[in-house]
């Protein structure tokens, strides 16, 4: 499996905080079937212009050196960041390759939880605009998600990321959302958004093979990931039914009674 979102760059941002503590959790990613990591520390919009870019990149050079110094060879370490797009993009601010995904055209992209639809719409077309996909990180902590609404988000040239935990062990709003995309069909990657804790792929890919998706699993956590990685374009995920959760779900068994 590969995980395209992750905050194992040490010492960065508010995830891992030393090599160390980077290297058990590579391992313990390692022993789960996580093959291929992604690092993506949080990058604000406003650190998109070039000298703050610069500042940025070597910053997180030297970090990433110094995690090498101890890593293992696998899993396979890859660049990236974490984009947050708060507001508009600053006159002279430039996406790079620097900061996508292993520097292919797909850039990891986040936004504030109470972002309107129109703000997030609207910053999809201008990160497409400087060419590259955006791949929306946990589309599920938005209000605004709802299938309808991330079906055009995908139409103006996004792709989707659903959050591990939430969708396997979560409840709640989040967690419906996230099977709301998964059922529909919507989600291009899953990816577990470790901050040098335990979470990972493997309690996810359990959850689908549990619920007859094994083939969702496969380009959720496999083919799509690797795609991105090799800058190739992603495949179409099958729809997957999965029950809903909370009240709804003891609704609709009454429903049924």
């Amino acid at each position: 499996m590969a995980d395209l979102h992750s905050h194992l760059l040490p010492g960065v941002d508010d995830g891992s905080r030393t090599p160390e503590q980077s290297v058990g959790v590579l391992g313990a990613m390692l022993s789960e079937n996580v093959t291929d990591i992604c690092l993506t520390p949080h990058l604000s919009v406003a650190e998109l212009v070039p000298d703050r870019l610069a500042a940025w990149i070597e910053r997180h050079d030297k970090a990433y050196n110094e995690l090498m110094a101890v890593a293992p060879m696998r899993p396979r370490t890859y660049r990236g960041s974490e984009i947050m797009l708060d507001q508009p993009f600053p006159r002279d601010a430039v996406l790079t390759h620097r900061v996508s995904i292993a520097g292919s055209r797909y850039a990891l992209i986040e936004f504030p939880p109470g972002f309107s639809a129109q703000s997030i719409r609207a910053l999809i077309k201008v990160v497409v605009e400087q060419g590259f996909v955006p791949l929306l990180a946990h589309v599920e902590r938005y209000s605004v998600a709802t299938t309808d609404e991330v079906y055009l988000w995908r139409e103006r040239g996004a792709a989707i990321q659903v959050d591990a935990t939430t969708l396997a062990a979560g409840r709640g709003a989040r967690t419906e959302r996230a099977r709301a995309v998964i059922r529909t069909g919507l989600a291009d990657v899953i990816a577990a958004d470790n901050h040098g804790d335990s979470r990972t792929l493997g309690p996810v890919s359990k959850y689908l093979h549990e619920r007859d998706g094994i083939e969702q699993a496969e380009y959720l956590l496999r083919i799509n990931p690797q795609a991105i990685l090799k800058d190739q374009a992603i495949e179409s995920v099958p729809p997957l039914r999965l029950a809903r959760t909370g009240l709804r779900t003891w609704v609709d068994f009454l429903r049924r009674g």
